[in-house]
């Protein structure tokens, strides 16, 4: 037989001093999951991207997600993080973003060629009014003399506006340093694209 619960010994949902998910605060949601400084970086973005009324879109290959999702631990993101595309693939490039396959394959997928295209897609397929993309090879295998391991193709660029390219040389860091540091640079470049 199941027991009924009264309100005098019932559980609240959430305890004052939990964890536990809650709507009540943002000050209970503890953004632990990337470094202080991205964080900063991502707030910085948020905040002057807010001001200029301009919505965001990421597509992202080696971070599938990290920069889109750096962004969305700062609370409030929602204002200007309009949507990521995480296109790991080849195939996914050419579906969501409309890379051509012929530039893939004229290119290879972690290029400045690509890098621009899949920021393109990423506007030409969003209501955003900025986007960043990258791709790269962040190891530990993956990489051959033209292009090791470390390196990451970006390109930020605003509809109507300007478009910047970045070729980045992290070095054989390790995956998961590789990928921050790309999204360290992805903030920069999205700075750098709405001034």
């Amino acid at each position: 037989m199941a027991r009924s619960l009264n309100s005098a010994t019932a559980r609240p949902a959430t305890l004052p001093d939990s964890r536990e998910w809650t709507f009540s605060s943002p000050a209970r949601y503890a953004a632990t999951m990337f470094p202080e400084k991205l964080l900063g970086a991502a707030r910085d973005i948020l905040d002057e991207a807010r001001k200029r009324g301009l919505l965001l879109a990421t597509a992202e290959s080696c971070t599938a997600g990290l920069i889109s999702g750096c962004i969305a631990q700062i609370p409030g993101s929602s204002s200007v993080l309009e949507r990521g595309f995480v296109t790991y693939s080849n195939e996914a490039k050419t579906e969501l973003l409309d890379v051509p396959g012929a530039l893939i394959a004229a290119h290879g997928a972690v290029s400045a060629e690509v890098a621009r295209a899949m920021a393109e897609g990423a506007l030409a397929h969003s209501r955003a009014a900025i986007a960043i993309s990258c791709s790269g090879i962040a190891g530990p295998d993956g990489g051959s003399a033209t292009k090791p391991v470390g390196l990451v193709h970006m390109a930020a660029v605003k509809r109507g506006g300007r478009l910047i390219q970045a070729e980045r040389r992290f070095g054989d860091i390790g995956r998961t340093q590789v990928q921050l540091a790309t999204v360290a640079e992805a903030f920069v470049l999205l700075r750098q694209v709405m001034d």
